[in-house]
């Protein structure tokens, strides 16, 4: 029994020096490093406008960020305001940082989501197989022969444009990929002694599951979570920028897209700037994204 008990210990402690070594090698990729700076700035800026608009009640948001003003419509970039003004005579740039909050908390909550429910369907098809994993499997392939993109806009027009209802769309779109991720994963740990030892001491499946099985399975899941945020920010980007994603006056960097398309031959920077902002944030997920695979099993690098 001890020595059982020794096994899944040592299991444990070999999983935590595998974390220590795919940290250093994540280090040593330069590329990586600058796409995880570029997401940790968002981040900050994501935090700092929400406690601006907390402190201040609102004001700045509310008289700079959404309040129009038709006299300065369209002008482009100046000291005073460096991205220029929208459509509307709205400053750009407090636009933009307004509106990474919503991208970028909306496509983590959405793969969050996604990753519980389809980590633990595929956890639980892998681990039990048999019937289980052929019914759970079937469902999922039947969902990813559908284009995310498609599902989510079917999604949301049953449901309705809101913000809860974008969400629900977009973690139903990825929980497939999780669940396959997941099971594919399950698979080859299920089987290992230490998985063995777990059930001779008497471990319940779900405890082995949730203790030894997803732990050990973390290094394509967050890989994929990763990506999946990134697919989610463009997925969010495309719903708004068809009018059912965020709506109007709320700033969102597909919506602003949307709306400025009609000008992009006579003021380029209200369709430029969104653009870049989308396209800079979904390439600083994938080199994370690319940066960790390439730590957390270097047999994978080319």
């Amino acid at each position: 029994m001890g020595k059982k008990h020794l096994i899944a210990a040592e299991a444990e402690g070999d999983q935590r020096s595998l974390w220590g070594e795919a940290w250093r090698r994540f280090k040593k990729n330069r590329l990586a490093m600058i796409g995880m700076y570029f997401i940790l700035a968002l981040v900050i800026i994501a935090i700092a406008t929400i406690i601006i608009d907390a402190v201040t009640g609102k004001s700045i948001y509310l008289n700079y960020v959404v309040k129009q003003d038709l006299r300065g419509r369209l002008k482009g970039p100046s000291p005073a305001h460096p991205f220029g003004l929208d459509e509307f005579g709205r400053d750009m740039l407090l636009r933009m940082l307004w509106a990474v909050r919503y991208s970028l908390f909306m496509g983590t909550v959405a793969i969050i989501i996604s990753c519980i429910f389809g980590g633990l369907l595929g956890a639980f098809a892998g681990y039990y197989g048999k019937t289980a994993d052929n019914v759970i499997m079937r469902i999922m392939d039947i969902l990813l022969a559908i284009p995310s993109m498609l599902l989510a806009i079917a999604i949301v027009a049953a449901l309705g444009t809101s913000i809860t209802n974008v969400l629900i769309a977009i973690a139903i779109s990825y929980v497939p990929t999780f669940a396959r991720t997941v099971r594919a994963s399950v698979l080859t740990v299920k089987d290992q002694e230490f998985i063995e030892a777990a059930r001779s001491i008497g471990c319940s499946d779900w405890r082995i599951i949730i203790k030894y099985v997803i732990p050990n399975s973390m290094a394509p899941i967050i890989v994929q979570v990763t990506l999946g945020i990134a697919g989610a920010i463009l997925s969010i980007a495309g719903l708004s920028f068809l009018g059912l994603g965020i709506q109007p006056p709320t700033p969102e960097w597909g919506a602003m897209l949307s709306n400025a398309r009609s000008y992009i031959r006579d003021a380029w920077h209200v369709t430029i700037i969104p653009g870049m902002g989308i396209m800079l944030t979904i390439l600083a997920l994938n080199l994370v994204g690319d940066g960790l695979r390439d730590a957390l099993d270097p047999r994978l690098k080319s």
